[in-house]
């Protein structure tokens, strides 16, 4: 009986142990196809086809809005791993949060922007990624916690069809989706005290001073992914645009 009971449990472990390996192998396989999908469309936005080298000032959205026209910007922080498209479906809130470039599944997502902000108008341009383990798409955010990691990336680059604008990290913070600061409300001011509360509130909770400030009439940028020190926790990084 005993031999039985030993047989069994052996069994029942390496079942579990085989099942251990399919989910970690699945996960893996589709962590890295959905690496390969980012860097597939970075070589097309990236490569410049004469020299074959990459170019440091431009973004050929135009090519990817011919593949998938729901492109709304590229996002780049030099010498991050941050450099990705950036999504938008106004009727559609957050299509991308499990889905890849070529709308297909993906545990990855693709970063987006809130389907409230128009990227011409609004005072405040949120932007949604994964926190994803491997400081991958919005992983690399977690750094911005220690000043001097900020002090060596302090601006973000933001593609759009039109325009290549650059921003200065003016706050970053933590806080809970639901009973902390309600960040993901504002992206067109009311007026000029509504901005200025907004700003205000950003620079009391972030992490350390930036001594950068940001003014009623500034077009704000705001990146947001997870945080896991608290439940429903949010890491946000706030800068403002100066290009």
């Amino acid at each position: 009986m005993k031999k039985i009971l030993f047989i069994t449990l052996v069994i029942m472990l390496v079942s579990i142990w085989l099942i251990s390996i399919c989910f970690i192998y699945k996960d893996q396989k589709e962590d890295y196809k959905q690496e390969q999908v980012f860097e597939e469309i970075s070589n097309i936005v990236n490569v410049n086809k004469e020299k074959e080298e990459l170019q440091t000032n431009i973004i050929n959205i135009e090519e990817l809005y011919k593949i998938n026209n729901d492109i709304i910007g590229w996002i780049r922080i030099d010498n991050t791993n941050i450099n990705y498209p950036i999504m938008q479906t106004k009727d559609r809130p957050n299509y991308y949060l499990k889905r890849n470039f070529y709308k297909q599944y993906s545990n990855f997502g693709t970063p987006y922007i809130a389907e409230n902000c128009n990227i011409e108008e609004s005072d405040n341009l949120i932007i949604y990624g994964h926190h994803i383990k491997g400081k991958r798409l919005f992983g690399e955010l977690e750094n911005y916690k220690s000043k001097k990691y900020y002090n060596n990336h302090k601006n973000i680059n933001f593609y759009t069809i039109k325009e290549k604008a650059e921003y200065e990290i003016i706050a970053v913070f933590k806080t809970s989706v639901y009973t902390g600061f309600k960040y993901y409300e504002f992206y067109n001011a009311k007026d000029e005290r509504e901005f200025n509360a907004f700003v205000k509130k950003c620079k009391e909770l972030s992490f350390y001073d930036t001594n950068k400030i940001a003014e009623y009439g500034d077009k704000l940028i705001t990146l947001s992914t997870c945080e896991y020190s608290s439940e429903n926790g949010r890491l946000v990084v706030v800068a403002k645009k100066i290009s």
